[in-house]
């Protein structure tokens, strides 16, 4: 199993805020599929951190926020 590191950005379609953030995983070795990191991205951080900010004001869901992934390396921290 090896762990690896993200670099990203998540926006929302009506959240005016940009998430600049990492993200760290750990997968069996190969290729890095990036639609479905984008997704465990989505999941695992982008939807708590925009809810966190919308509070009750906006119901966030999964299809509002789009990842973009700006680096990947494998992580030893």
């Amino acid at each position: 199993m090896t762990t690896y590191i993200a670099e990203f950005k998540a926006a929302h379609k009506t959240i005016q805020i940009l998430q600049h953030s990492v993200f760290t995983w750990k997968q069996e070795g190969g290729e890095i599929d990036p639609e479905l990191l984008q997704g465990k991205i989505k999941r695992e951080s982008s939807i708590h951190f925009y809810n966190l900010l919308a509070g009750e004001k906006h119901n966030v869901t999964l299809e509002d926020i789009s990842v973009e992934i700006t680096k990947t390396a494998p992580f030893n921290g």
